[in-house]
């Protein structure tokens, strides 16, 4: 890819898969705005999750169109990466709405046991580790983004990301 390029990288997977810390160093390396889905959730639905109860389409709708709209100012910009779940093909296509030739999508894999360790350890964050099994239920894997293991240290991913995208 084409260093000068505006794109939209959005970092996906299911929770504690490292969205977030790997979404900022990836956004550091590249010198391009980092965007945290996850603070862009109305508070209708992070009081859901907070309470244990898995997010339901509906509830999705109006932060993936958020999203979307921050995915196109990004592009007015310079590009950017954003952290988001994107965890259904149907979200995918909203995110990517009209914008597709410009976003790239790294999905980060790892097993069911692996995160959730992760998500137990983790401190002050509103998902719980019980709905982990929802979003993998969730998850449609999509055959285009490019697919990263996170059996490494978040250093490696990153380096391992640039390389598949030809940074």
């Amino acid at each position: 890819m084409a260093k000068n390029n505006k794109v939209v990288i959005f970092v996906m997977g299911v929770s504690g898969s490292g969205k977030s810390t790997i979404g900022r160093m990836l956004a550091d390396a590249l010198h391009l705005p980092f965007f945290d889905g996850d603070d862009y959730h109305p508070m209708g639905n992070v009081a859901k999750m907070k309470a244990g109860i898995p997010l339901e389409d509906a509830d999705r709708y109006s932060w993936l169109n958020r999203l979307h709209d921050l995915a196109i100012e990004t592009l007015k910009q310079n590009g950017g990466v954003i952290a988001c779940s994107a965890l259904k093909e149907s979200y995918r296509k909203i995110l990517m709405n009209g914008i597709e030739q410009n976003v790239k999508w790294i999905f980060l894999d790892g097993d069911f046991d692996l995160i959730k360790k992760r998500m137990e350890s983790r401190q002050s964050h509103y998902m719980p580790a019980k709905l982990l099994e929802s979003q993998f239920n969730t998850l449609e894997i999509p055959s285009y983004a490019t697919r990263i293991p996170i059996d490494a240290t978040p250093e490696s991913i990153v380096e391992h990301i640039m390389k598949e995208l030809e940074y």
